[in-house]
């Protein structure tokens, strides 16, 4: 059996990390995405987790984001590499690009110039703030993002006197990619209906905000403590120069009130640190109970905006914070589980490489690299029982299947060597290929 994507084919003009993951999901779902890097490669192929010998290009953050493809070199600055494009995308069913938005037309790879060749054609293009406003033409990065659109100043954690951005992974570039994938397969189902093809934009700016909605979310009529802080006090505390330490816990502090409650929150207990998530109140209470927390709030008349409550509130997280401390984690897994409370231990991400669960669940596989080894990464997100899902080839190696895509599209073997021996296409960097 084969993926639902099998049939389709995807043309993949991205590099780094957002349109790569996009490219991925849809590989996962059976699709046959050819990547096309310039001569040099991604940039990604150059971040500092080398693996194998310079002159490979491979890298461990290459490898995380780009399994599942085939490789094709080409210059596009080139007029025959550029001819190889067209012929590519003429048999191709989706286009997508990572670029600023004046790029893709001085490569020849913009959607009116692709659309042309192939009318039904499903046109996804990933920009930094969008195509219109004073800010459309700048670049972006995940952490560009993080800064501009206020999830680095949320996030609350500050170094050295400035705030830090998110670590471990890159939110905005990973919610893009699968906006990209959502929006790929939106495109399918109504070309599917239609016949039509269409151009679909997403940007990092439109995921950053919308990863954001709760805290985003402004009601005139009920704001937020943060939105008064922003729109009554912050101009005043810019203008006193107040240092960003003292205005991140200005901000920080405003959000506090329901952070006091010990039932969305990470503990320490006798010898690790587990978190607990109650979101609703009859998980609340039967944290409450099962800790025996003498918690007000569930006796009938509390008022929660009450000085008395936040005090009480405060009494309540010291208790438990006291309670915790005295057993060990599997002690208050075990009790917590058996009372129906969400509760887990904290791990590091790369224990999950080994995570009984996840490898349980398919969510861990094992594919072999020419230079990296058996590499362990993250599987499909979802399975599907009549077209299944599958992540089972690694990510190729630069140039890789240059010659394999130019005889698919029916290069003769002197064709080829011709576009060779000119620059406009280029094979696989690996010496020992």
């Amino acid at each position: 059996m084969t993926g639902p994507l099998d049939g389709i084919r995807v043309v993949e003009f991205s590099e780094i990390i957002a349109g790569p993951v996009s490219g991925v999901l849809l590989s996962d779902l059976g699709a046959d995405v050819i990547k096309v890097e310039p001569p040099w490669g991604d940039p990604w192929r150059g971040s500092p987790t080398r693996v194998g010998p310079p002159e490979a290009k491979e890298t461990r953050g290459f490898i995380a984001v780009n399994r599942g493809k085939r490789s094709i070199r080409l210059d596009l600055t080139k007029s025959e590499g550029v001819k190889v494009v067209h012929r590519l995308v003429g048999g191709s069913d989706v286009v997508i690009t990572n670029h600023r938005p004046d790029v893709p037309a001085k490569l020849g790879i913009d959607y009116e110039t692709l659309s042309a060749i192939k009318p039904d054609l499903i046109y996804c293009e990933i920009t930094a703030f969008g195509r219109s406003g004073p800010e459309s033409a700048k670049p972006g990065y995940d952490i560009i993002m993080q800064a501009r659109t206020g999830l680095m100043a949320s996030n609350g954690m500050v170094d050295n006197g400035v705030p830090r951005g998110l670590r471990g992974s890159p939110p905005i570039d990973f919610a893009t990619g699968y906006a990209v994938a959502q929006g790929v397969l939106a495109g399918l189902f109504h070309r599917e209906r239609t016949g039509r093809g269409q151009k679909i934009e997403t940007s990092l700016l439109s995921n950053a905000l919308y990863i954001q909605t709760l805290p985003l979310t402004y009601v005139p009529s009920s704001p937020s403590a943060q939105s008064r802080m922003i729109t009554e006090d912050l101009p005043a505390i810019r203008e006193a120069g107040l240092p960003y330490p003292d205005i991140n816990g200005l901000y920080q502090q405003d959000a506090r009130a329901q952070a006091y409650r010990p039932y969305y929150r990470t503990f320490q207990t006798k010898d690790w640190v587990i978190a607990v998530g109650c979101l609703s109140e009859p998980l609340c209470k039967k944290m409450a109970d099962a800790m025996e927390l003498d918690d007000p709030r569930f006796s009938p008349g509390y008022d929660q905006q009450s000085e008395e409550a936040l005090e009480s509130s405060r009494l309540v997280v010291l208790d438990a914070e006291r309670k915790f401390l005295e057993r060990p984690a599997s002690h208050w897994i075990d009790l917590l589980e058996r009372a129906g409370v969400p509760v887990a231990p904290l791990k590091f991400v790369e224990e999950m490489v080994f995570d009984e669960q996840a490898i349980a669940n398919g969510l861990i596989v094992e594919q072999e690299h020419p230079f990296a080894g058996t590499v362990r990464t993250a599987g499909p997100v979802f399975k599907m029982t009549d077209s299944p899902t599958a992540a089972e080839v690694s990510s190729p190696r630069l140039g890789e299947h240059s010659v394999e895509v130019l005889a698919e599209l029916g290069y003769s073997e002197p064709e080829i060597e011709i576009l060779i021996e000119s620059g406009a296409v280029s094979g696989n960097v690996d010496p020992n290929a």
